[in-house]
């Protein structure tokens, strides 16, 4: 898109991200004083009719739905390029995938949160419609007048009649989320297909991992002892590959959700406990899990896959930073963060399940936030465990503090150090350790890089984990692109 200031009569304050086919905008309608979300078709999709008319359906499903669990559309319209946009309700208080991002909820929390994603999506199968990707970024917030929080379900690009998808040929969805019946092409769904990626929400919520493959599926209480057997098992009937013996409806599903999550509530209560408001979340639970409270003796904390590896691109109000290469011609996988602001290639293998929603500086010991950053590798599920035979990537950015010292202060008891070394390449230097003989037989390499020539901001943390071969830390290094707001 050209660089613009408004839509329509909406006045553009901020991009809040950027996805296959179109961008959204923070934008604030003047005439009713009120913040709303615009979506825009991309330019390079623009002379695409199978797409402009895929991305005006979304916005006549959204209407078409008209619950209040789903987000509204209210407006329609054209760019005088040509290109359509609609007009959405804002959702001020972002995304399962945001909370994620501070790790696993409280399991009360992470209950109620999926039983009312459940009762979106149910909302949308009584108006004859299914999602197709349902997924933590797609389960938007809102605050709501009297302070609680509204669950509303967001993009319907796949979305599809119930009629249609009676008779679907071509797979869809998110990888980690998507029923093994819509990994087919050529099978049929229907409105249980939801059910089962709903399932994969509220077990990420859980447990923080995104479930194995359909069938595949460690049970929820050997990530995470404390989840009540009940629970588990809920969210495991959801999770059957044989849609049969799935929760025959989304509303069955939340209803069974809702009294697990008041079993539990009421089961912490004698105890003193409580459910923490989400951001303020400090606690630990289970064994040796929660947000770490030292460097000692673990790996980062940086959480589990959520989405099959896509590549983004650079977004509008934004710029490689002087000197990034760009690495088109480039072996490996190109992955990016849902900002688009960091970029990696990784060795081929190795992308197969990506974390894009960001992350917290505050798990390496930096100033509490949420920043661009990413997690991929051939599987995310065990990430934080040392002893797990895993090769993979973390990349996350923060524009506070010293990443240097605090990668320094890292330590990995069970590890060997193997020392440190500079690295300088393109526009950016750094420091970079090693350990080699962690539990399992994996090697481990972090770095802390910072713009060469540049006030020292923003600084980026880089771990890699491998189990052998050849070491892709400088390849990795030098394929990172980061982008900086102008």
């Amino acid at each position: 898109m050209h660089s613009v200031d408004r839509i329509g009569r909406y006045r553009l304050e901020r991009r809040l991200g950027t996805g296959a086919f179109g961008t959204v905008w923070l934008a604030h309608d003047d005439d009713l004083d009120a913040p709303v979300a615009v979506k825009v078709l991309a330019e390079n999709w623009a002379h695409r009719l199978d797409v402009r008319e895929r991305f005006l359906s979304e916005a006549r499903l959204l209407r078409k739905a008209g619950s209040p669990r789903v987000v509204q559309v209210h407006d329609i319209g054209e760019l005088p390029d040509g290109r359509p946009y609609f007009v959405m309700e804002y959702a001020d208080a972002g995304t399962l995938a945001d909370l994620l991002a501070a790790g696993p909820l409280p399991v009360a929390e992470a209950l109620r949160l999926t039983a009312l994603a459940a009762r979106s999506a149910h909302a949308l199968h009584e108006a004859g419609i299914v999602h197709r990707d349902v997924k933590p970024s797609n389960v938007l917030l809102r605050t709501a007048p009297d302070g609680t929080r509204r669950v509303l379900l967001a993009d319907l690009g796949l979305a599809k009649s119930l009629a249609q998808a009676s008779g679907l040929t071509l797979a869809a969805g998110s990888e980690g989320y998507r029923p093994p019946e819509q990994a087919e092409p050529g099978v049929g769904i229907d409105a249980r297909a939801d059910v089962y990626s709903l399932g994969a929400v509220g077990y990420e919520l859980v447990t923080g991992a995104v479930p194995a493959a359909p069938g595949k599926a460690v049970p929820p209480e050997r990530l995470r002892p404390d989840v009540d057997p009940g629970a588990a098992r809920a969210l495991m009937r959801a999770l059957e590959p044989d849609r049969e013996r799935r929760w025959p409806t989304a509303e069955a599903l939340a209803e069974e959700l809702e009294s697990c999550a008041a079993a539990e509530s009421a089961a912490r209560r004698p105890r003193g406990r409580r459910v923490r408001d989400v951001g303020r979340r400090r606690g630990r639970w289970g064994r040796g899990a929660g947000r770490p409270r030292g460097r000692r003796g673990r790996a980062v904390a940086l959480g589990a896959a959520v989405a099959a590896v896509a590549a983004a691109g650079v977004g509008l109000g934004m710029a490689l930073w002087p000197g990034t290469p760009k690495t088109s011609a480039a072996s490996g996988v190109r992955v990016a963060d849902a900002t688009g602001r960091v970029a990696v290639r990784v060795p081929d293998g190795w992308g197969r399940q990506l974390r894009d929603s960001g992350w917290d500086p505050a798990t390496l010991g930096l100033p509490a936030g949420h920043e661009p950053g990413l997690a991929v590798a051939e599987d995310l599920t065990h990430w934080q465990d040392l002893g797990a035979r895993v090769d993979g990537v973390f990349v996350g950015l923060s524009e506070h503090g010293d990443v240097t010292a605090r990668v320094t202060a890292v330590e990995h008891s069970g590890c060997h150090y193997d020392g440190d070394r500079a690295y300088g390449a393109g526009s950016w230097h750094g420091l970079v350790r090693a350990w080699s003989g962690c539990p399992g037989g994996g090697l481990l390499t972090e770095a802390a890089l910072v713009p060469a020539g540049a006030a020292g901001q923003p600084q980026v943390y880089v771990q890699v984990r491998r189990q052998g071969g050849d070491d892709p830390t400088d390849r990795v290094l030098r394929s990172l692109e980061v982008t900086r707001t102008r």
